[in-house]
């Protein structure tokens, strides 16, 4: 028996629903490039206000981590047979190098495993080529961690919406 994704009608390229709701998604400009079976890529372009070391060029941290978090988040919610509110409960970065100054930033998490209140996830981010990312992550999410409802349960509900990049 196939593993069923309460998410699935949200699967796809460019997909907003997955950041849309989420302020400060919107103000660093983040979309979501892919979802997918337990899986999420999203891209932060480069700007140069969201610079954190502007002798470097280098993009502030906080970028960084809100990218992957919200991945991880993402991925989650793509691993799920019902969608329910998650939270953060860990997440770390192990850099690898500095992301190049003026590209855009990428990340890409999977939801490898699910207990019953836990996920745990892991991922990569790079600028210029996948195959050299400037750093990986793990991360776990409680699942369900409150009782109101997710934001993206009744857009699921209603069926893919052919979703399209910002």
């Amino acid at each position: 028996m196939s593993e069923r994704y309460a998410a699935e009608p949200l699967f796809g390229e460019g997909r907003p629903e997955f950041v849309d709701w989420v302020p400060h998604c919107g103000e660093i400009g983040m979309r979501c490039l892919r979802a997918g079976p337990r899986t999420a890529t999203m891209m932060v372009p480069y700007r140069p206000e969201l610079v954190g070391d502007p002798e470097r060029g280098v993009v502030f941290g906080g970028v960084i981590t809100t990218l992957l978090d919200q991945a991880g988040g993402a991925a989650t919610l793509c691993s799920l047979p019902r969608i329910a509110p998650i939270a953060t409960i860990d997440l770390r970065i192990d850099y690898l190098r500095a992301a190049v100054p003026g590209e855009d930033l990428h990340g890409r998490a999977e939801c490898y495993k699910r207990t019953r209140s836990v996920a745990f996830v892991r991922g990569l981010a790079w600028d210029r080529d996948e195959t050299d990312p400037f750093a990986h992550f793990i991360a776990t999410y409680m699942l369900g961690s409150s009782d109101g409802e997710h934001p993206l349960e009744r857009m699921a509900a209603a069926g893919s919406t052919g979703g399209s990049a910002r």
